[in-house]
C-alpha cells in the first residue's frame, strides 16, 4: 500500500458507491483509505490491519464497483472475481457479509436511476452439493469462493474454463497458508490459474498478522518469470 493516503479515497468509485458508504459508515477506515487507491489503479495489494477494521469490504469494494456498473463479460468470461479462504466457515461468512453492500448499493443506484448489474455469488467447497457445482459450470456465477483445495479441484475439472475470466483473486488470511503444505500447493494453483486467464489476476492479500511481511508479499506475487 502506498504511504501517502489519498484525500479522497472513494473518488474512483462509481457514485452510487459513493453514495451508499458515506451513508453507511463514518468513514473509510484506515486500510481502506490507503488501500482502495492502490486496487482501484489495478496494483496487486496486501492489506496488513486488525481485526475488525473493515478489510474484507477494502478488497471487495472495487469488485463490486465494476461489477455492478461497468458492461458484463460473455458468459464464458462471467466469473471475474475468485475469493480464497483457508476455512470454509470464513468462506460462508464473506458471502453472507458480502449481501449488505450488495442490495445497498443495488438500493441506492436504483433511487438515483443508474442503471446497474446484481453481481451472482457461487460457493464451493468440500460441502458443496453436486447440483450446485452443475449450476455454476452451466451458469458461472460473477463472484466465486472457495478454499485452496477446491480451487485445485476446480482447475484439474471441466470447470476450469469457467475461470478464465478471472482478473481479480482475494486471498484471506493469507498469513495461515504462506509457511505450511497448504500454501505451497495454492502458489501452484495460483500460477495454473494465472497461465489459463486471459490475463495475470490482481493480487490482494489480507490478514490481521502478516509476519514476516516481505515473505507474504513474496508470495502474493508469484512467481517471477525472467
Amino acid at each position: 500500500m502506498s504511504a501517502r493516503a489519498n484525500s479522497d479515497p472513494l473518488a474512483p468509485f462509481h457514485p452510487a458507491v459513493r453514495d451508499w458508504s458515506h451513508a453507511s459508515f463514518d468513514g473509510p477506515t484506515t486500510p481502506q483509505t490507503r488501500g482502495w487507491p492502490a486496487i482501484a489503479r489495478g496494483e496487486s495489494t496486501l492489506i496488513l490491519a486488525p481485526t475488525g477494521s473493515g478489510k474484507t469490504l477494502t478488497a471487495f469494494l472495487w469488485c463490486l464497483h465494476r461489477l455492478m456498473f461497468t458492461p458484463a463479460p460473455s458468459k464464458s468470461r462471467r466469473c471475474r472475481v475468485l475469493y480464497i479462504s483457508p476455512l470454509k466457515a470464513l468462506a460462508v461468512d464473506v458471502e453472507r457479509n458480502l449481501r449488505a453492500p450488495l442490495a445497498g448499493i443495488a438500493r441506492v443506484a436504483a433511487d438515483r436511476g443508474d442503471e446497474f448489474r446484481a453481481p451472482s455469488i457461487a460457493i464451493r467447497t468440500g460441502d458443496t452439493p453436486a447440483q450446485d457445482r452443475a449450476r455454476f459450470l452451466r451458469d458461472p456465477a460473477d463472484i466465486l469462493i472457495t478454499t485452496p483445495e477446491s480451487l485445485y479441484l476446480l482447475l484439474t475439472s471441466n470447470a476450469r474454463d469457467t475461470l478464465r475470466g478471472i482478473d481479480t483473486v482475494i486471498i484471506d488470511e493469507i498469513h495461515a497458508l504462506v509457511p505450511t503444505k497448504r500454501g505451497a500447493h495454492l502458489a501452484l494453483s495460483l500460477e495454473r490459474l494465472t497461465a489459463r486467464c486471459d490475463g495475470p489476476p490482481q493480487r490482494i492479500g489480507l490478514s490481521a498478522t502478516q509476519r514476516p511481511l516481505d515473505e507474504v508479499a513474496r508470495f502474493l506475487g508469484g512467481a517471477t518469470v525472467s
